[in-house]
């Protein structure tokens, strides 16, 4: 479920972090539910004994099952099944038990395995809700134990650090971008941008040109606004941040206006859709969002997206930077996001068990070539270099992309607080009062501002 726009849509709920085989449509009450679950189960799970959850005791012959889960699609859970039957190859005495399904009911089982101490063992996290669980107890503290993280990328490594000490190692990594279909760019006679040099005005002009010069109905780019992902780059490049590190937020509302008013500008110059057009397409599935239906030139999108919109373009995609106000890399404030974490249950009866099985998904060459780049681009650089020549062309794209930015990253975000699942679902619905006319930018921000402030203050 991609952060970013598709088809012509605004972007939508995801998970860097998310893969992008997933279904893409994704109702944000879901999210909201999800949070309220979080939060309601806190007394229940700080009032948890050591008693534990999770699996039954080591048998009496030494024999340990664990409870694995995670979200995904049919190819995620092959790839990760096959992945398993390879540890247990090396370790015959410990039996992992999958647990998985799609994102739009994981959060909800989750919260209430949590509430119940039912929950996995191994847990797939994702960024939005990894404070809020570890905050309440619930995550194990992996510094504890023997997973190696020297060959991990710091700031992905910092991104699963917390009060609680490291309750997330990353799965995989990608970065914010812009996607673009040359094909649209050569039938408009236009040139593609040179995205080391390109300012927002820059984005503004090609998108208007491509949309000028192209069949009604297709436009230059597809809009931003409803994911945390575009606005944090907005706000990084004027020296702001969604997050401070005590998990607050990290700008006024003048500078979300800012974020809307461009996004009018570039809506009303017909670069990106016209405010009806983004909301029809706000349900669109990704092989009919506008980039892969020829109906975009560019979009925003994570960057190990990439392979399944090339598969549904039917054609190369190009990576670009996103644009910045200066016209230089250094300045457009790009990131390594973690695209999701391995993370324990605090209640795991097998604590040294599950921390081997962690260590082997992140560090051992062996589930790297069976893993690929289905969760991101490896965050163990060794890992990514054994296994950089099985990857599919698409995928090596990506990870060429993730290398080349590595001298132009800007530090990495604080993480999301607790209750940060409900603040894309704000800036959604806010973004649509502000396309509609329904609210000028300066009444949007302060609305926005301050439901953001209760979300994560609550």
């Amino acid at each position: 479920m991609p952060l970013f726009p598709k088809g012509g849509a605004v972007a939508r709920a995801a998970s860097p972090e998310t893969p992008a085989q997933e279904p893409k449509a994704r109702k944000s009450g879901r999210k909201l539910r999800a949070s309220a679950i979080i939060a309601a189960t806190a007394a229940a799970v700080l009032a948890l004994s050591a008693c534990g959850g999770g699996s039954e005791a080591k048998s009496a012959d030494g024999k340990v099952e664990l409870r694995f889960s995670w979200w995904g699609g049919d190819k995620r859970a092959q790839l990760t099944q096959e992945a398993i039957k390879a540890f247990e190859a090396e370790n015959p005495n410990i039996t992992i038990k999958a647990e998985y399904g799609d994102w739009s009911g994981y959060w909800d089982k989750l919260a209430t395995q949590v509430a119940a101490n039912d929950a996995p063992d191994i847990i797939q996290m994702d960024e939005k809700y990894i404070t809020e669980y570890s905050s309440r107890g619930a995550l194990l503290d992996l510094s504890k134990y023997q997973i190696d993280t020297s060959k991990l990328d710091e700031a992905a490594l910092n991104a699963g650090k917390g009060p609680k000490g490291l309750t997330g190692i990353a799965a995989g990594i990608n970065a914010a971008t812009i996607l673009a279909n040359p094909a649209v760019f050569k039938a408009a006679g236009v040139e593609l941008p040179d995205d080391k040099t390109w300012t927002w005005d820059d984005f503004e002009r090609i998108a208007a040109e491509v949309t000028e010069k192209s069949p009604k109905g297709t436009y230059g780019a597809a809009a931003y606004g409803t994911d945390e992902a575009s606005l944090d780059v907005w706000l990084r490049q004027n020296g702001k941040s969604l997050y401070t590190e005590d998990g607050k937020l990290g700008f006024e509302p003048s500078d979300i206006a800012g974020y809307w008013d461009n996004l009018k500008k570039l809506s009303e110059k017909k670069a990106v859709p016209s405010a009806s057009e983004i909301i029809e397409a706000e349900a669109a599935p990704l092989d009919q969002s506008g980039l892969a239906t020829g109906k975009n030139g560019m979009a925003f999108w994570w960057s190990n997206q990439l392979p399944a919109l090339e598969k549904a373009s039917g054609g190369e995609l190009e990576i670009l930077r996103f644009p910045s106000k200066t016209g230089k890399a250094e300045d457009v404030g790009l990131w390594y996001k973690a695209s999701q974490f391995w993370s324990a249950s605090s209640r795991t009866k097998h604590p040294e068990e599950a921390a081997k099985f962690i260590d082997f998904l992140t560090n051992n060459v062996k589930a790297g070539e069976i893993l690929l780049a289905d969760r991101g681009v490896y965050p163990n650089s060794d890992v990514r270099e054994a296994i950089k020549t099985k990857l599919a062309p698409a995928d090596t794209k990506v990870v060429d992309f993730i290398s080349e930015i590595q001298p132009e990253l800007g530090e990495a975000p604080a993480a999301p607080p607790k209750g940060a699942g409900a603040i894309q679902e704000i800036i959604k619905r806010y973004t649509s009062e502000v396309l509609f006319n329904r609210l000028s930018t300066e009444e949007a921000g302060k609305k926005a501002s301050d439901e953001m402030k209760s979300a994560i203050g609550a």
